[in-house]
């Protein structure tokens, strides 16, 4: 009698390890925050990130991080941190902050209020506008950076529209 064999199957690919990242908010604001939906889209963000060949340092600081803190705060307060930071006395939408805590990917701090304006201008949602604002973010904590040169910007925004495209396809 002949002995019984399982058929060979390859090993199903497993991608990279990541553990869902835990939200930490703040606010200095009224405003509502949508916490289910930047739960959720920070976890597709990280899911979709954590497949796709990203640079050791990004990839690194990515496996590394189980948190990510994330600020609300008014148009007046975010122009007086863009211009403490960064020398640039306007409001802008999001800055990112490297981290101070272990196991933290850093801060990200918003303006709901600018973002509003610009996802009226770009034909978003307001969620949709914010959500590409935190991969914007995630993206600069993970050690993208779209002002250092064109080819840097061209990766960087290539990536982020490329992970947005994906994410928004899942809503």
């Amino acid at each position: 009698m002949p002995k019984e064999t399982k058929p060979k199957t390859k090993p199903k690919r497993r991608s990279k390890l990541y553990e869902p990242l835990t939200l930490v908010f703040v606010r200095s604001v009224d405003d509502r925050i949508p916490r289910v939906f930047l739960s959720r889209w920070v976890d597709h963000i990280v899911r979709h990130l954590s497949s796709m060949p990203l640079s050791s340092v990004a990839d690194r600081r990515l496996r590394a991080c189980s948190e990510l803190t994330l600020v609300f705060t008014s148009e007046l307060e975010i122009q007086r941190l863009n211009r403490e930071f960064r020398g640039k006395n306007k409001a802008t939408d999001v800055l990112s902050f490297a981290p101070t805590d272990e196991g933290s990917l850093g801060e990200l701090v918003f303006s709901l209020s600018v973002l509003r304006k610009q996802a009226g201008e770009h034909g978003l949602t307001m969620n949709q506008e914010l959500g590409y604002m935190v991969l914007h973010g995630v993206l600069h904590l993970l050690g993208y950076d779209h002002e250092t040169s064109p080819r840097e910007a061209r990766r960087m925004f290539e990536l982020q529209d490329k992970v947005f495209d994906a994410v928004l396809s899942r809503w």
